[in-house]
């Protein structure tokens, strides 16, 4: 059967064509990231510690905030007006101790003279100079002013007992009043705010939401055959989409997960026939502020952890 030359070229035509898109396919499935992910940010809710009126409220989405910052002030009038209180319960026991220092001071030194006239009548008795009676009210008078001692002393303590406990209660009011002033943990970006100023809040109430967006990590997985060559402090590439281009940032790898998990399913492996992934966190410098809270990122392994 003659083949003309026509279709001969044609046939060629088409092996070329399909050897073409092969080499492209598998140059394609060489290009493939290793590792997809998403941006990451350490995120820190900060809360009310005191209950009341918000005076004051600063932070606004989108804002930076230094660490350190007072960011809101809880009204803290009833709380001064029970220091002031407590404080003058405090002044009342002090000088009640003082009173009763001076009580005891004095009864002390009338049971020196006590136990003088107790210990004469007791030779004059023994010389038959004093009658019993005699001996039984100097003994008595003794024995009174010892009694009214003990009492002085018993006073005195709880008069001290009361000056330690409005004292520990000025210092529990002073940090609720400290409390009332909230400082801001971390420096970084304004994520969220929940409150507004003159807002009444309780305690433990998520006021505002804060992130340092410096530096991002990069959530991604590893297979099974990638993940023993992964070290801590390793650099990768790390690839995101800026509009129609993509563009390529350093990273270092931060953390490896030490359990195995099944593939999450909204991430791809390189491997699909793996179905064990480790997670691994990628740190990596938003130096331009590219980056954002879960945009989707590919990792990119070195040559010798890809190619295993």
């Amino acid at each position: 059967m003659k083949i003309s030359r026509r279709a001969i070229d044609m046939r060629g035509s088409v092996v070329l064509a399909v050897a073409v898109g092969l080499t492209i396919g598998a140059c394609g499935k060489d290009a493939q990231p290793d590792a997809y992910g998403n941006i990451e940010a350490t995120e820190v809710v900060v809360g009310a510690q005191a209950s009341g009126q918000l005076e004051s409220f600063t932070p606004a989405e989108g804002t930076h905030v230094d660490a350190g910052a007072v960011t809101a002030v809880v009204d803290t009038t009833a709380l001064v007006l029970q220091l002031r209180q407590v404080a003058a319960q405090r002044a009342a026991s002090a000088a009640r101790v003082g009173e009763v220092v001076k009580q005891a001071g004095v009864l002390a030194a009338q049971q020196t003279i006590a136990a003088r006239s107790y210990e004469r009548a007791k030779r004059l008795f023994d010389q038959q100079a004093a009658t019993a009676q005699q001996l039984d009210q100097a003994e008595r008078d003794y024995k009174t002013l010892m009694a009214q001692i003990e009492v002085a002393r018993a006073q005195q303590h709880t008069a001290a007992q009361d000056v330690a406990s409005t004292q520990a209660r000025i210092a529990q009011i002073q940090d609720q009043i400290r409390k009332a002033r909230v400082i801001n943990p971390v420096g970084g970006t304004v994520l969220a705010t929940y409150v507004r100023a003159g807002e009444v809040v309780q305690a433990g109430q998520p006021l505002y939401k804060i992130a340092n967006l410096d530096t991002l990590e990069l959530r991604a997985y590893v297979t099974e055959t990638q993940v023993a060559q992964v070290k801590l402090g390793q650099t990768v590439r790390v690839a995101i989409d800026t509009g129609s281009t993509r563009q390529s940032l350093p990273g270092i790898v931060s953390w490896v997960s030490s359990q195995a998990e099944f593939t999450p399913t909204p991430i791809q492996t390189r491997d699909e026939r793996t179905n064990l992934v480790y997670a691994i966190k990628v740190r990596v410098p938003n130096r331009n502020g590219v980056l954002k809270i879960g945009m989707p990122g590919d990792v990119e392994l070195p040559a010798e952890v890809a190619s295993r």
